[in-house]
């Protein structure tokens, strides 16, 4: 081999052991090093504009790391009236196209990071990419404000649309949990742990989204709150962390997890921190989560007296 040859070679090992050195969390100064000598998929999804109730600091326009490609969030959920459902996959397909990725395509996400709420959003999106047949993903952990702050070029220049791809997604049910799949854990055909990622206020009854038909949780479950993989700020804390506090609270891989919250975004970090960074094999994510399971009239626990009975005799005369 000539020197040439050599050096490219040298060039292209350097690149690749940058990008096996990322994982699925990547800091900001690891992202940095590796955009000078690799070119990975650089996926912003946040909001192109301010709109109403969103703060133009964190749009898409205020500042993205150069050469970012913009794909808001709600691109890769399901339709108003149920958010939480995973997209069609001829959804997926177009996006994708759109977007100009393929299977094998180096993708890092970034969100915000305003804080630990905001994190479920690139845990989803990496989820979602995930079960779309991508396999080199990371998140940027701390998010643009992560970057910016620690110095890292930010960008106002308008950003070419990409090439678009060939790709054809086939979604993967492997980390995912279906309505049909809570049923049969709670019917005693499967064994699984439910794990309700909202706050304790939520698992308890006490409190509940706008859009769920009644207060309360799924039969069985436990709750160990999203926000619990943080420290000091919207950055997650680093694997090894991850692993120590998955063992302590006995996320082992023996039984299979579900996991789930209101409608799948604060589930997917608890889903990310577990499968991802954790190692614990057989985490799913059941994306409609509570939303959809208490509007289809599924069982529940955890719910006020007074609420139930008006349930119960809704569904008594229908």
């Amino acid at each position: 081999m000539n020197r040439i040859a050599t050096g490219i070679a040298a060039l292209f090992l350097m690149a690749g052991s940058a990008w096996a050195e990322l994982g699925p969390l990547v800091s900001p100064s690891d992202l940095a090093t590796t955009l000078a000598t690799d070119a990975p998929v650089i996926l912003d999804i946040r909001p192109p504009v301010a709109a109403e109730g969103i703060d133009e600091a964190e749009t898409f326009a205020a500042g993205h790391i150069p050469g970012a490609i913009n794909a808001p969030y709600g691109r890769f959920r399901g339709p108003a009236e149920n958010p939480g459902a995973a997209p069609l996959e001829a959804d997926l397909t177009a996006l994708l196209r759109e977007l100009g990725l393929q299977a094998d395509s180096r993708v890092v996400i970034v969100h915000q990071g305003k804080d630990e709420t905001d994190f479920g959003a690139a845990a989803r999106v990496y989820w979602t990419l995930k079960s779309s047949g991508l396999t080199n993903l990371s998140i940027l952990n701390g998010g643009m404000k992560a970057w910016a702050e620690s110095g890292q070029p930010v960008s106002t220049d308008p950003v070419m649309p990409p090439q678009p791809s060939t790709i054809t997604v086939a979604f993967s049910d492997r980390w995912m949990a279906s309505a049909e799949d809570i049923r049969a854990v709670l019917d005693g055909g499967e064994q699984a742990l439910l794990l309700d990622a909202r706050p304790e206020a939520f698992w308890s009854g006490e409190a509940m989204h706008p859009a769920a038909a009644r207060p309360g949780t799924l039969p069985q479950s436990r709750y160990f709150e999203h926000s619990g993989w943080f420290d000091n700020g919207p950055a997650i804390v680093d694997a090894a962390a991850v692993r120590q506090l998955a063992e302590a609270e006995g996320f082992t891989g023996q039984e299979q997890v579900v996991s789930f919250c209101n409608t799948g975004h604060w589930a997917a970090t608890n889903w990310f921190a577990l499968s991802e960074l954790a190692g614990v094999e057989n985490v799913k994510l059941y994306p409609e989560s509570m939303v959809g399971w208490s509007n289809a009239g599924g069982e529940m626990a955890n719910v006020p007296g007074p609420i139930q009975n008006l349930w119960n005799q809704i569904k008594g005369v229908f």
